[in-house]
């Protein structure tokens, strides 16, 4: 037993240390790795709740396309998707959500459902546009949440794989034990989200189509990684995650049955991050279209570009005709 508990205090021991070792790292590598400057592709935006990061294709006068995307990416991840819509006369707007990519970094740490949606309506206002939303996973929850607050600020909107919680304000669930000190999340957040050599794992996590996750690809993910406070910032916004919103309507499916502007809902049948039931759901909730792409899991953009652009022109098309 004697032995037993010391190779028990060695392991936690050297745990401890690997995850101080990734911290650490993480440190290094947001200290003057990148400049503090945002890609040359974008822009800065100032909006009345903070400056957004948005890189912009497709004529000025064309219907905008405002495209969120979902967890811990950015908005060059709609790269191709933009470039496929500007040929079709859109103006595909892309944009970083706070604290993700080169937008700002929320002071008070409040990255709730309802204030991003918040965000959301502030940045459309500040483009003087009014867009079709197309929002992706975690993302699709503000984006319904602007359309529900707001609706006429938009011409449609587009769910892709939606993580939105339904009836999450019934849960009673809260944020882990281990992660309710913001240095423990630091911890985690380093050990995989900001830590380059994880990334490749975790995307393919969400992938059915494994061979999407190139190494440009997982670049591409890795680079606001070298931003300076990341971890930190991440840390931060972690609790939204893994907590869902209890004051939010777009858990409510009344609400969604409620929308008065057009939908229409995009998934992949392969997904098991939000399987393609809760597509079907949302679909018999609001009595819009549901498009299903086969062999494709919650990444549609990056694993199936070509299949997953067909499908948006096509339901922007319909939506908005």
């Amino acid at each position: 037993m004697r032995y037993v508990f010391g190779f028990l205090v060695i392991l936690i021991f050297a745990a401890g240390l690997a995850l101080l070792g990734l911290r650490l790292s993480a440190a290094i590598r947001e200290i003057g790795m990148l400049p503090a400057d945002p890609p040359e592709e974008g822009r800065i935006v100032e909006t009345a709740l903070g400056p957004i990061y948005v890189e912009e294709l497709g004529p000025a006068d064309g219907q905008p396309v405002l495209l969120v995307h979902g967890s811990v990416g950015w908005s060059r991840m709609w790269r191709p998707t933009q470039a496929a819509l500007a040929a079709e006369g859109y103006r595909a707007i892309a944009f970083d959500m706070p604290p993700m990519g080169w937008s700002f970094r929320d002071p008070g740490k409040d990255y709730s459902r309802k204030t991003q949606a918040r965000r959301l309506l502030a940045l459309a206002k500040a483009l003087e546009v009014k867009p079709v939303l197309v929002a992706h996973s975690f993302g699709a929850g503000p984006a319904a949440e602007a359309a529900m607050v707001q609706p006429g600020a938009f011409v449609g909107l587009v769910a892709v794989s939606g993580a939105v919680g339904l009836e999450a304000h019934l849960s009673d669930a809260s944020i882990p034990w281990p992660l309710g000190n913001s240095t423990a999340r630091e911890f985690a957040v380093a050990a995989t989200i900001t830590n380059p050599p994880a990334m490749g794992w975790l995307l393919k996590r969400f992938l059915h189509r494994k061979e999407a996750a190139t190494q440009e690809v997982i670049d591409m993910l890795n680079r606001p990684g070298h931003r300076a406070g990341t971890t930190a910032a991440y840390a931060d916004w972690l609790p939204t995650l893994l907590v869902p919103p209890l004051d939010a309507q777009s858990t409510r499916p009344e609400a969604w049955g409620a929308l008065p502007l057009p939908i229409a809902f995009l998934w992949g049948d392969r997904d098991t991050t939000t399987p393609v039931a809760q597509g079907e759901r949302l679909a018999e909730l609001t009595g819009a279209p549901l498009s299903i792409l086969k062999d494709v899991g919650h990444i549609p953009q990056i694993e199936a570009p070509a299949e997953f652009q067909a499908a948006l022109i096509a339901i922007l098309s319909d939506l908005i005709s």
